[in-house]
């Protein structure tokens, strides 16, 4: 019955906004980051903290470890977009979805035909110099043994990510929480909602048509309209029905 009454909301609606986590990545292939088979579980040495080895102070002080475990565990090429990212692209192109927002930075959304989507973390397929600004694409990330370095004055290259100890991009953030507040339905999936401040930006939604899709509970589940603790995929395409 919920699946019948989620159509319905989506198809009375021509202002949804769907924010989304790591769990829409994991369909297609990409790892959380937290689980047992999680990015973090994959790091080398075991002496150094996750947050530490995708932090900036790692990134600055031990660059060639920060690159060394980016390249290896932070960017999946094959991925394809999955059911989710296919529904919600569908749902852009019937005017039913005013923005995507996402955690992740494997650009699959657009890869799917989304065009408004604010990513909150960048992307890995944008890198830049540090030092003159010039920008990379990711297979001159990929294709640089080591430590890339900029070809025009010999910077470093880093991704256009946001690292641990970085802030928001605040015109982003700022896109985000318009889209959220003015919303009228939000649907949320593949985040259990415990990172900040991405995850606060629940907080900002003022309707009463809260949709929540993950495989675990969140603290938010008592607030939303709806909550399915199954496949994203799964669920957006029935809900959507394609």
């Amino acid at each position: 019955m919920a699946i019948e009454d989620f159509k319905k909301i989506i198809k009375n609606s021509n202002n949804i906004v769907f924010f989304g986590g790591a769990g829409v990545s994991t369909e297609s292939g990409i790892p959380d980051f937290r689980s047992k088979a999680g990015l973090y579980s994959k790091r080398k040495d075991k002496n150094l903290s996750p947050e530490y080895v995708l932090s900036y102070t790692c990134f600055k002080r031990e660059t060639d470890k920060f690159f060394d475990f980016y390249k290896n565990n932070m960017i999946y090429l094959d991925s394809k977009p999955n059911a989710a990212h296919k529904a919600l692209a569908r749902l852009e192109e019937e005017g039913k979805l005013k923005a995507v927002i996402t955690q992740n930075i494997d650009e699959l959304h657009q890869i799917a035909g989304s065009k408004n989507v604010l990513e909150l973390h960048g992307s890995v397929h944008r890198n830049y110099c540090v030092k003159c600004g010039k920008t990379f694409d990711i297979d001159y990330i990929i294709e640089k043994e080591g430590i890339p370095t900029c070809d025009k004055c010999g910077g470093l290259v880093r991704p256009d990510v946001v690292l641990y100890e970085e802030g928001l991009d605040m015109d982003v953030l700022n896109k985000a929480v318009k889209y959220i507040r003015a919303a009228d339905v939000l649907i949320v999936g593949g985040t259990s909602l415990v990172v900040y401040p991405a995850a606060g930006l629940v907080d900002q939604y003022r309707g009463d048509k809260l949709i929540l899709i993950n495989k675990s509970s969140t603290k938010y589940d008592k607030r939303a309209l709806m909550t399915f603790n199954e496949s994203i995929g799964s669920v957006l395409k029935r809900a959507i029905d394609y």
